[in-house]
């Protein structure tokens, strides 16, 4: 902690470390030794962990896909072409092993939660197709968007129906409990795109609204799908909690990462353009860490960089500045955190897996 106060005293926002450390609620002073946990279990990589569970996860979402008009069929498979990682399912599917193996010993995931891990990868996808559309973007995953192809109308209604598919397959999963925990990402989704659209004028405040934006758009699907999957294979609260708190961080962290692939990877690598969250007026980590080292990027953020000239100028002080360094360095706290939270439960091959994510989360390049 003492390590982060001091780099940030030259770029210091006065409250950072208690707009920081308002999203953990205990010490980090033992973090660095959590990912060498003493354990027996082999070392295996999560992907190939996670597999057996994800086979024909595609075929399955389209299978909750039934749909009537062949247009809407053809959007929906162009989504769930198979292709992508799967990091959120994957995510999920470990997480059940690791509580499973936790509170008895079972190495099977039960089949809602396979569900869970099904439905937030459709709550996933419904989400990138609206926000294409919000964002009027032209490539995912380098190839043309949904409302590029289609149109923004029938973009829209294709996001809409996936996320009633969800619905239709999460009350089939027939608990309440669950149910509950998993509209809670629907309703943050939606508030974390009203972030998005909205900022703040008081630095402090807007660094609060960003990590809050983050938190909501990006990380509550991980976090609340991580607790459901552990409701369903353990009744113990503390357990729920650590696999929320597991994924929260994990998913802070990835959207911090994210935020800044954005200014140092090409558009070619990352599947989308590249200063893509500038050209849509966003003041991401890199950004606000930036404006301390630059204060007239200030009147830019305010205005969302719609001067001609704004976006340009915008990335070269940021790559100016040490703000990729400080996002990614703050990204590391949070997976540091993600990892004390995991290493509470009993040593298993998944927990070392899910550990391995995290490393993962920060050196990935796309």
């Amino acid at each position: 902690i003492c390590h982060f106060t001091q780099r940030s005293s030259t770029l210091s926002f006065p409250k950072i470390c208690n707009i920081f450390w308002r999203f953990h609620h205990t010490s980090t002073s033992r973090l660095c030794s959590c990912s060498k946990t003493v354990s027996d279990e082999k070392y295996q990589d999560p992907f190939q962990l996670g597999r057996k569970d994800l086979k024909n996860l595609y075929e399955d979402i389209k299978k909750e896909l039934l749909v009537s008009t062949a247009e809407l069929k053809e959007m929906c498979d162009y989504y769930f072409d198979g292709k992508g990682k799967a990091f959120r399912p994957m995510i999920v599917v470990l997480m059940a092993r690791a509580c499973n193996i936790h509170h008895s010993n079972s190495r099977e995931v039960q089949a809602s939660q396979r569900s869970v891990a099904i439905i937030a990868e459709m709550i996933h996808t419904a989400s990138l197709v609206h926000d294409d559309v919000i964002d009027d973007a032209n490539s995912r995953r380098g190839k043309m968007t949904v409302n590029q192809i289609w149109g923004e109308r029938k973009a829209v209604l294709a996001g809409d129906f996936i996320l009633s598919a969800a619905s239709v397959a999460l009350a089939r999963i027939g608990n309440t409990t669950i149910i509950s925990v998993l509209t809670q990402v629907i309703e943050d989704l939606v508030r974390g795109e009203f972030l998005q659209l909205g900022s703040k004028e008081n630095e402090n405040e807007r660094f609060a609204h960003y990590l809050e934006k983050t938190f909501k758009k990006t990380a509550s699907l991980i976090a609340n799908s991580c607790k459901a999957v552990s409701i369903l294979g353990c009744p113990d609260p503390k357990v729920h909690e650590i696999a929320y708190q597991y994924g929260k961080n994990v998913g802070i962290a990835f959207q911090l990462i994210d935020d800044v692939l954005d200014f140092t990877s090409c558009a070619d690598h990352l599947g989308k353009p590249a200063a893509a969250d500038l050209k849509l007026g966003l003041a991401t980590g890199p950004v606000l860490f930036a404006c301390r080292q630059f204060p007239e990027m200030n009147a830019m953020i305010m205005r969302r960089f719609s001067k001609p000239g704004d976006v340009e100028r915008a990335r070269k002080y940021v790559l100016q500045s040490d703000g990729v360094q400080q996002t990614t360095y703050l990204a590391q706290r949070y997976c540091h955190e993600a990892t004390r939270e995991i290493s509470k439960l009993r040593p298993s091959p998944e927990r070392e897996a899910l550990i391995q994510l995290t490393e993962m989360v920060l050196v990935r390049d796309k």
